[in-house]
């Protein structure tokens, strides 16, 4: 037995994710809370991101860095990933150098070409 789907676009709720505010140089011992609150905040269902808003996260260095890889595998454990926003353009770059790579809010995704692009083909291309 089958029926016909409805007219029109499928009912979608969007919800917006959830946003986890980074307090100042943060110690070793608030990074275990924040873990936990991204889970939690990932536990409720809905949006499979949290966002991390890091603008006031204070000077780039390696407890950022570690504080963040953190986060992102706390997010992983909870089926989720963090999405940053606001990051110090030194902290971006940080995060670059050691390889760790996270979404920021207000950039293209990976594969996805910048709104406004477009590709252009020279007359003498050969066909591919």
């Amino acid at each position: 037995m089958s029926s016909a789907r409805p007219a029109g676009l499928p009912h979608v709720d969007a919800k917006e994710p959830a946003v986890l505010v980074l307090p100042g140089p943060v110690t070793r011992d608030e990074v275990a809370a924040l873990c936990a609150q991204v889970q939690k905040l990932l536990a409720g269902g809905g949006p499979r991101v949290v966002v991390c808003d890091a603008a006031g996260l204070g000077p780039p260095g390696l407890a950022a860095v570690d504080l963040l890889a953190r986060l992102e595998l706390a997010a992983r454990r909870a089926g989720g990933r963090i999405r940053l926003r606001d990051p110090d353009p030194a902290l971006h770059a940080l995060l670059d150098l050691v390889g760790l790579r996270f979404q920021v809010e207000g950039e293209a995704e990976e594969r996805e070409p910048a709104l406004g692009v477009e590709e252009a083909v020279e007359t003498g291309d050969p066909a591919v």
